[in-house]
């Protein structure tokens, strides 16, 4: 699945060196038993953040997005509603945070939204905001392998 609007789509390579490095990962890595925090994969180009959480009512929590890494998101067991909107116009809920690579944004009135279940993936550009770890159903836990790949 790949949704974006036509003009964004001849900014971004889902088929670069460095997605396929993220993709191999994922399908060849033991994912299941990953240590929590970074894993590295190609050093700062692409790495791996292992995360385990209770989703939330997506009411709870703001977009995020990102300047320099897009995020490979897999999910490795359980499910959540992942929200995204295109950046642009979104206020800043807070000051972004270079170091991070990481800003805080409001939530527009319709976001999109995508089920994500064991097994399932989602490739957001440095355009899409987005709000992962929201509960589907009701708070359930997630594990989930965030890869970021320099843009």
């Amino acid at each position: 699945m790949l949704v974006s609007c036509l003009d964004n789509s001849d900014r971004n390579d889902y088929l670069s060196d460095r997605m396929r490095t993220a993709y191999a990962f994922l399908r060849e890595a033991d994912l299941a038993s990953l240590p929590l925090g970074r894993t590295d994969i190609d050093g700062d180009a692409v790495f791996a953040n292992v995360q385990e959480y209770e989703t939330v009512p997506a009411a709870d929590k703001l977009m995020e997005a990102h300047r320099r890494y897009y995020d490979v998101q897999y999910v490795v067991a359980g499910e959540e509603l992942l929200q995204y909107a295109p950046l642009d116009g979104l206020a800043a809920a807070a000051p972004f945070d270079e170091e991070a690579d990481f800003g805080l944004f409001e939530t527009p009135d319709a976001p999109s939204a995508v089920a994500l279940h064991a097994g399932d993936l989602a490739v957001l550009a440095l355009e899409d905001a987005h709000k992962p770890g929201c509960a589907l159903h009701a708070p359930s836990p997630v594990r989930k392998i965030v890869v970021k790949v320099l843009a």
